[in-house]
């Protein structure tokens, strides 16, 4: 064979070779991007994607920090925060699959509230429609004495099978899964609360609960999701959801 055309197989085949790679990266990208299905909340960056509850952007007492989002305590205003307030989500879910990770200030409450009606004009605050898992500091703060309002607790509606939550100021893994009326709370990889949502058994907790003043609370099937200003600092952070 002469030179000339070994060398042209050569570039053939080489050719050939890194097309197929080529290809193979493509397809390893479009799998992982199809299969992932995951949407984050939190740049890490910025409130992009937030505003508070009834309002078009959010407080300046929310901050971001080292990829943290958290409630800057400095200037109290009541219960709650000069500057803070409780933030939603821009969008709303219906079913889904919610992860973060929060760490909360000695003494500290704070939640993870879901399924919010964002009507100002029939609900003052978030917890009036929205179900809550409870972030707490169980030793330092009052409500850590009181059933069901523990950390990973369904606030006032279910305590959690077992206790996972990891010592004030380290940092705790949750996962909330929705998924046709099914909810699940995971808590440092732990399954802490199981129950059905809108079926007779849940309107009759809901019925026994602190809750039983708003009509609205537990019906809606989709809503925004929102972190609470409970008047302490508390850290978020790698927060995004799955659509299911």
């Amino acid at each position: 064979m002469k030179r000339t055309g070994f060398i042209m197989l050569l570039a053939i085949g080489f050719a050939a070779c890194n097309s197929q790679s080529e290809k193979k990266e493509e397809t390893v990208m479009a799998e992982t991007n199809t299969d992932s299905g995951w949407i984050s909340l939190f740049d890490g960056q910025s409130l992009k994607g937030w505003h508070n509850y009834g309002k078009a952007s959010v407080g300046e007492a929310w901050k971001v920090a080292d990829g943290n989002l958290y409630l800057d305590t400095t200037q109290k205003d009541g219960w709650q925060i000069k500057g803070g307030g409780d933030i939603i989500t821009d969008e709303a879910f219906e079913n889904f699959h919610l992860k973060l990770e929060w760490k909360i200030a000695p003494n500290g409450n704070s939640g993870i509230i879901f399924y919010i009606h964002e009507d100002t004009a029939k609900y003052d605050h978030v917890w009036q429609t929205g179900p809550e898992m409870q972030v707490l500091d169980n030793d330092g703060h009052g409500d850590g004495k009181i059933t069901k309002h523990r950390a990973g607790d369904l606030y006032d509606l279910i305590s959690c099978s077992t206790e996972t939550v990891k010592p004030v100021g380290e940092w705790n893994a949750v996962e909330i899964i929705s998924n046709n009326g099914k909810l699940d709370f995971i808590l440092n990889g732990t399954n802490v609360v199981s129950t059905i949502l809108w079926d007779e058994a849940w309107t009759n907790l809901v019925a026994g609960s602190k809750f039983k003043q708003w009509p609205g609370f537990g019906t809606y099937k989709e809503g925004h999701i929102a972190l609470q200003d409970h008047g302490n600092t508390v850290w978020y952070r790698n927060i995004k959801i799955k659509r299911l």
